[in-house]
């Protein structure tokens, strides 16, 4: 786990984190950008489900969650624990942790297939193709099933 040190005032920091929001975040817009572009129709936080996923793909039965790097501890560069006050911070990332974990595993035991996106991963299509790969081969295989049931009408009769 990595310290970072707070160079900013106790004053600007309020101000900076009651600015953060919980939904509609740069990174999941470039999500819902990304699934959007290939076709795919979502509903968005559904409180239905366990977790509230950021993202629903009913026809598929996928919930998709896009976490911050920070505030669901990825591990990656951007999640660095702040060095003042640990007594805080350390315990509110583990409930975050847990809480995700419980969400991710009340859904599978319902038969939810789950993704996460993390933070980092969005700057990058590759990598968000990476993401869902195996919903992007649920949705071929179901393109080529609405083809074989279409009839098309032979018009060289």
């Amino acid at each position: 786990m990595q310290l970072m040190t707070d160079n900013l005032t106790a004053e600007t920091r309020r101000r900076t984190m009651q600015l953060i929001r919980s939904s509609d975040t740069q990174p999941e817009l470039k999500t819902r950008q990304f699934l959007h572009r290939l076709g795919f129709r979502f509903r968005l936080h559904d409180d239905n489900l366990a977790g509230k996923p950021d993202i629903v793909l009913p026809r598929y039965k996928t919930a998709v969650f896009v976490h911050g790097c920070f505030w669901h501890s990825h591990g990656c560069d951007r999640s660095v624990v702040p060095k003042t006050r640990l007594e805080y911070w350390v315990p509110k990332l583990a409930k975050t942790r847990d809480r995700d974990a419980r969400s991710v595993s009340v859904l599978r035991k319902c038969g939810w297939r789950v993704i996460i996106v993390w933070e980092c991963q969005t700057a990058s299509t590759t990598a968000l193709r990476r993401r869902f790969h195996h919903l992007l081969e649920a949705q071929k295989v179901a393109q080529r099933r609405l083809l074989r049931r279409t009839k098309v009408p032979n018009l060289l009769k």
